[in-house]
Parts: structure tokens; C-alpha cells; sequence
């Protein structure tokens, strides 16, 4: 069998393992897809770690072996006592670390259209749909907030009329039966509210509704707590069609709790939701994939056994987005996530966005002992998995 490319993270020793399923570690030789077979001397006679000499996973392709300092445990708190979620600082990338191939230039990435999305927890928020240089997909960025805002979207655009800014959600405020303009500023000049030469927005709380006149009059309002900031790969099958092999579909519902709280981020936030399905494999081998883990393999050993790398998803979409949004520079962002790699890969190549601290995304089923969230077998072995060989930062405790 031909030596196949790097495809794996970093070789860290495993740090915790849920249900160890296999008593070696496989590497890509050892992968072997249905239908091939081996001779029954070699079946009988050589075990498979005895025909090659061990190696190492080669080094990853897309971010460096950067771990923030901790993990935080349980740090998604629930009501009914709600706070901010407990982070973790996350230092500057050292010397140590290796560099990641990252793009030498981010993707240019354009916010068509956002509308107002009332949602079935009361809240609001806005959907945001992107279009970019590098694929044809559809990204989206889902905002929490008043103070969250795309320049490419409120970028006057030639012979605009104000009917149509209003339609691909370029204004401020909120839409009424009525409205003619998309400018606070100009329907308060031409009802005499206010002077022409002061302009006055109108000051909102954060999370109070879904947009606001910050955006439109670039005030600088003072955050008291860094955005918190979601970066979430599609998963039909978590997500819309109940799944319990993943807990991805409960990872978006725990991201929109916690921005859509004014006590847990009064800052808002954003899920920049990549259309990356299967980690970048797509649907249909996604699919593939899971009935090779129902032959006994897991999710990473899948994807090289389908001659795919165990995470083929890149970031610089979602750096470039945030971007947009404002939320780049050395102010910084709070990252919700699990994955060491995510940290550094979504910084971008010349730290466009600065990660200052992690926040953990721990399972309900462990939060609650089990009263909630996900029970299956399969999702424990998913869990696992992230853990021992995508090196997940993720504890029990």
C-alpha cells in the first residue's frame, strides 16, 4: 500500500479515554477497506505491528500543536443562577510551536443579506449569509447582539435605493410597515427629531433586540466582556435529523444559549455556521463513514480508510468573516470550543483575529450525570475518540 499524505493533528500522548476500544494504536497501513484480504499465513503467522516498524502520525496539515494552558471543566453554566462562562487565557503562540500551513492570504468573503430571525426561545437574532472567492457555498454568520455588525453589508453599494438596502438588511434599528429610509439618522433629520449637524443614536442595552444605531453611528460602546465567538461545521445529520452518533446539534443549541443571554455574554456573539460537512468529507462519504464505525472502526479511522484526512476542514472562511464583522485586531474574542487545533487556525496567518481565551464546551450528558443531553453508546465512543486521537480538550471533571 502507497504511503498516504499527512492527514493527522499533532502526536500527543492520549489524555483520557471514555471506553478504549482498541488495544494499539492503528496507523495508515494497518486500515484496511472492505473487501481486501490478507493471506492466511500472514493472518496466522504476523501480527500487524511486527510487518512494519512503528512511526509517528505525520505532522498536521492545517494548525500547530498549540494547547492554552487548562481546561476549565465545567464551564457552561445553566440556570437558574445564570453568570458568564467561566474561560481560559490563551497565551501568544511561542517559539515552540510549530507554524501552521495556513492560507498566505485569507479568502474575501462578502455578507449579501441578513434578516431579523425571531426564535423559539424567545430571543432574536440575525442570520447572515456570506458568499466568498474560494467554493460556491453559502456560509452563514449567526449574530447575538446590538454591538455585531458586517462592513461588507452596510458598504453603500451604486445606485442603491434606500428600499432595497432595506431589503438586503443594510439598516439600523429595526423594519416597520412604513419605513422609508435605512438610516435612523436620516428618518429622525426628516420628522425634525433632531438637528442635522448632531446626529444623536439612540442608546440600547446589549441583547435588548437584534440590531441597533451603534452600528450606523460607529460608536465605540465599552464591552465589558469579550465577544464569544462559535466556530460550527454543518452536520445534517446532528442537526435536523436527530442523531445521537455526534453532539454536534446539542454544541449549536448550548453556543445559541449562552449569546443569546445578556448575563452570559453581554458583549453578543457569533456562530460562523461552515458549510463543511463531515468535517469537510461531505454528506455522502459522511455516510460511508458511519457504516464503517458500525463495522468496528471509529470516526478518525473512517475517514483514512475512505482515503480522506481524519479532519479535512479549514478556517480561513470563518477569520475572514469575523473579520467583517469587526471582530478583528488585539481586542480579541472568547472562543467556544474544544479544539486546540481551532485556536490557532482561527487567528488566522497574520493574526487577524486574537483568541484571548478558551471556553470549554462540556457534554449536558456529563454536566448533568446523565439526566440530560445525549445517551448512546455511539456518542461515547465519539466522545472518546476526540479526545485520544483529535486531542479534544475535554474532563469529566
Amino acid at each position: 500500500m502507497p504511503d498516504l499524505p499527512a492527514h493527522t493533528s499533532p502526536a500527543f500522548p492520549p489524555l483520557h479515554s471514555l471506553r478504549p476500544e482498541h488495544p494499539h494504536h492503528l496507523e495508515a497501513d494497518d486500515y484496511v477497506l472492505a473487501g481486501a484480504t490478507a493471506s492466511s499465513s500472514d493472518a496466522t503467522s504476523t501480527p500487524p505491528k511486527a510487518r512494519r516498524p512503528s512511526q509517528h502520525p505525520p505532522p498536521a496539515i492545517i494548525s500547530p500543536a498549540f494547547t492554552p494552558p487548562a481546561t476549565p471543566g465545567v464551564s457552561t453554566p445553566s440556570d437558574p443562577r445564570p453568570r458568564p462562562p467561566r474561560s481560559v487565557p490563551v497565551l501568544p503562540s511561542g517559539t515552540d510551536s510549530p507554524r501552521p500551513e495556513l492560507l498566505e492570504q485569507l479568502p474575501i468573503v462578502d455578507c449579501e443579506v441578513r434578516a431579523r430571525i425571531p426564535t423559539t426561545t424567545g430571543h432574536e437574532m440575525w442570520l447572515h449569509v456570506y458568499r466568498n472567492n474560494v467554493d460556491t457555498k453559502e456560509h452563514l454568520a449567526i449574530v447575538f447582539g446590538n454591538q455585531i455588525r458586517s462592513r461588507s453589508l452596510d458598504r453603500e453599494r451604486e445606485g442603491e435605493t434606500e428600499l432595497e438596502r432595506m431589503t438586503r438588511g443594510a439598516y439600523v434599528g429595526r423594519l416597520y410597515p412604513g419605513r422609508t429610509h435605512s438610516r435612523v439618522e436620516a428618518i429622525k433629520r426628516a420628522e425634525g427629531a433632531m438637528p442635522k449637524a448632531q446626529p444623536q443614536p439612540q442608546s440600547q442595552s446589549p441583547g435588548s433586540s437584534a440590531s441597533s444605531d451603534a452600528g450606523d453611528a460607529a460608536a465605540e460602546t465599552s464591552r465589558t466582556e469579550l465577544p464569544l465567538v462559535r466556530i460550527h461545521s454543518e452536520c445534517y445529520t446532528g442537526e435536523t435529523v436527530w442523531s445521537a452518533r455526534c453532539d454536534c446539534g446539542e454544541q449549536l443549541d448550548e453556543a445559541a444559549r449562552l449569546m443569546s443571554s445578556p448575563h452570559m455574554s453581554p458583549s453578543g456573539g457569533v456562530i460562523i455556521y461552515l458549510r463543511q460537512e463531515g468535517r469537510g468529507i461531505g454528506l455522502g462519504e459522511k455516510l460511508k463513514a458511519y457504516n464503517l464505525q458500525d463495522l468496528g472502526n471509529d470516526t478518525y479511522e473512517a475517514n483514512i480508510m475512505l482515503r480522506h484526512p481524519a479532519d479535512a476542514r479549514s478556517y480561513g472562511l470563518a477569520t475572514s468573516m469575523l473579520v467583517d464583522l469587526g471582530l478583528g485586531g488585539e481586542e480579541g474574542i472568547r472562543l467556544l470550543t474544544n479544539n486546540p487545533d481551532k485556536v490557532r487556525a482561527v487567528e488566522g496567518p497574520g493574526r487577524e483575529v486574537v483568541v484571548r481565551e478558551r471556553v470549554a464546551m462540556v457534554p449536558l450528558a456529563w454536566k448533568t450525570g446523565g439526566e440530560k443531553g445525549i445517551k448512546s453508546e455511539e456518542v461515547e465512543k465519539y466522545l472518546s475518540t476526540k479526545i485520544e486521537k483529535f486531542k479534544h480538550m475535554l474532563t469529566q471533571q
